[in-house]
C-alpha cells in the first residue's frame, strides 16, 4: 500500500478518534446545567445531546472551511501528513489528561494550537496565514469575555422581569424551558466543533492531492457528525460534575440563563464561520451568571483553575505537537 495513503487513513483515524473524545469531553457544555438541576435525567440528557450534536454538525460547514484553511495554507503545506498526524496526536493526549483531571479544557485551543505548532515545527513561524490565525486567536480569546458579560446581562434582564423571589418561586417552569435550551447548547456545539474535525481531514486530503478544493465531502461531514455524536453519548461525567456543580450551585433560572447567553455566542461564530471553545463560552456564562446572582457563590477557586487550564492550552499543545512532529519525522 502506497505510504502516502497509510498516512492518509492514519490522519482519518485520529480526526475520528478526536471527534469522538470532543464528544465525551464536551458532553458537559450541552447538558450539565440540565442535569445539575434535575430538568433532566443524566441518561435523558446524554441521548438529547448526542441527537442534537448529529443535527448541529449535519448542519454547517463554514468553520471547517475555515480551519482547513486559516491556519496554514494546506496547499503548499510540506509534510503535511506529518503535520497534521502530529497536531492530532497532541490534542488528544491533551484532551485525554484534562478529561482525566475533570478539567473543563478546550478542545479548540488544543487542536488549532497544536497544528500551529506542528507546521512551524516543519518549516518554521513563515509557514503560518497569520491574517486567518491572529482572527480565530481573537476570537478564541475574546468569545469568553462576551459570554461573561452577555451571561450576567440575560440573568440581571431575568430579574428585572421576575425579581428574584419569583425566581426561585418558578424553578418549575424553568426546568421545564432548560430541556429546550439543553437542546439548542447540543446542537449549537455540533455546528461548531465537530466542524474542526472536517476541516482537519478535509486539510489532510487537499495536502495529500486527494482534493482539490476547501469544500467538505460529504463522508467526511458525516462521518465526524456520527463520531461525535457517539462520543456524546459516552459522557464525561468528571467534566459534568465541575461545570454542574463546581463552579456554583445551579438553579433553574441560572441554567436557563448561562445556556442561552451561550448558544447566542456559539451560534454567532458558527455563523460567520469562525471556531469558538464551547467549554469557554459555557463556563464564563456561568460565571457571568453567577455574578449578577450572587458573586460570593461562585467558586472562583475553580474557575481560577479553569482560567489557568485555558491559558496554558494553546501553548502547551503547540509545543506537545512539534516535539511529536520530529519524532514521526524520524520514523517516516
Amino acid at each position: 500500500m502506497d505510504g502516502l495513503l497509510i498516512l492518509t487513513i492514519l490522519i482519518i483515524f485520529f480526526t475520528l478518534a478526536f471527534s469522538f473524545i470532543n464528544g465525551f469531553h464536551d458532553t458537559a457544555n450541552a447538558i450539565a446545567t440540565s442535569v445539575s438541576t434535575r430538568a433532566l435525567k443524566p441518561r435523558q440528557a446524554i441521548l438529547l445531546a448526542s441527537v442534537m450534536n448529529f443535527i448541529g454538525a449535519m448542519t454547517f460547514t463554514g468553520v471547517a472551511q475555515t480551519i482547513t484553511e486559516d491556519i496554514v495554507d494546506p496547499f503548499t503545506l510540506p509534510n503535511g501528513s506529518l503535520v497534521i498526524l502530529a497536531a492530532l496526536i497532541a490534542a488528544i493526549s491533551w484532551n485525554l489528561v484534562t478529561w482525566y483531571y475533570g478539567i473543563p479544557s478546550s478542545s479548540s485551543h488544543a487542536i488549532i494550537g497544536a497544528i500551529a505548532g506542528a507546521a512551524i515545527a516543519a518549516t518554521g513561524f513563515s509557514t503560518l496565514n497569520y491574517k486567518g490565525f491572529i482572527k480565530i486567536l481573537e476570537v478564541l480569546l475574546l468569545s469568553p469575555i462576551i459570554a461573561f458579560l452577555l451571561g450576567y446581562i440575560v440573568y440581571s434582564i431575568f430579574k428585572l422581569l421576575f425579581n428574584n423571589n419569583n425566581l426561585t418561586k418558578m424553578n418549575k417552569g424553568f426546568r421545564f424551558t432548560q430541556i429546550i435550551t439543553a437542546a439548542l447548547q447540543a446542537f449549537t456545539h455540533g455546528t461548531n466543533d465537530a466542524q474542526k474535525a472536517m476541516g482537519i481531514i478535509t486539510m489532510a486530503l487537499i495536502a495529500n492531492d486527494y482534493l482539490s478544493s476547501n469544500m467538505i465531502p460529504f463522508w467526511v461531514q458525516l462521518a465526524c457528525a456520527i463520531a461525535m455524536s457517539l462520543g456524546t453519548s459516552f459522557g464525561g461525567w468528571k467534566i459534568i460534575k465541575t461545570i454542574s456543580g463546581n463552579i456554583m450551585k445551579i438553579r433553574p433560572a441560572i441554567g436557563v440563563a448561562a445556556d442561552l447567553s451561550s448558544v447566542i455566542i456559539i451560534f454567532g461564530a458558527t455563523f460567520i464561520g469562525l471556531p469558538v471553545s464551547t467549554t469557554h463560552v459555557l463556563s464564563s456564562s456561568i460565571m457571568g451568571v453567577g455574578t449578577s446572582h450572587r458573586s460570593k457563590g461562585v467558586k472562583w477557586r475553580t474557575s481560577q483553575r479553569m482560567i489557568i487550564t485555558w491559558s496554558i492550552t494553546l501553548p502547551i499543545s503547540a509545543t506537545l505537537a512539534g516535539l511529536i512532529y520530529y519524532v514521526l519525522n524520524f520514523i517516516f
